[in-house]
């Protein structure tokens, strides 16, 4: 299958956006989830970094462009309905713009959320 092909499969929502789901590939820590149109899809395939639609901004990104904290594309998943992208990446430092590895670093415990992890850097010292 093509590229395009595989394009034009893609089950973009209202505003041409897909889910992409990040996670590492060498401990399946699910590491953050964005947006994607067709040319950030596009240009993560290609790789060889992730690449994504911000939704605030409205406009595109590729992760890590202003940290370094980039994502090294390794492996591309879809699911049943080609409406959702696993991409498995090989971090650069975190995931995270607060300075945790994944933006999954809160786990609701009795109604509270609970920090599981300790910061891997200080964003004031990266943005």
């Amino acid at each position: 299958m093509d590229l395009d092909n595989f394009l034009d499969q893609v089950k973009y929502d209202d505003k041409g956006l897909v889910t992409g789901i990040v996670q590492d590939i060498e401990n399946n820590e699910i590491l953050m989830v964005a947006y994607m149109n067709r040319d950030a899809l596009r240009a993560t395939l290609e790789g060889p970094y992730t690449n994504f639609w911000s939704r605030s901004r409205q406009k595109y990104w590729v992760k890590g462009e202003s940290s370094g904290h980039t994502q090294e594309v390794k492996e591309v998943y879809v699911d049943c309905d080609v409406d959702a992208i696993l991409i498995k990446v090989k971090q650069n430092v975190a995931a995270c713009h607060v300075g945790h590895r994944s933006c999954f670093y809160r786990k609701l415990e009795d109604g509270t959320l609970k920090v599981i992890s300790e910061p891997v850097f200080d964003p004031k010292e990266t943005y």
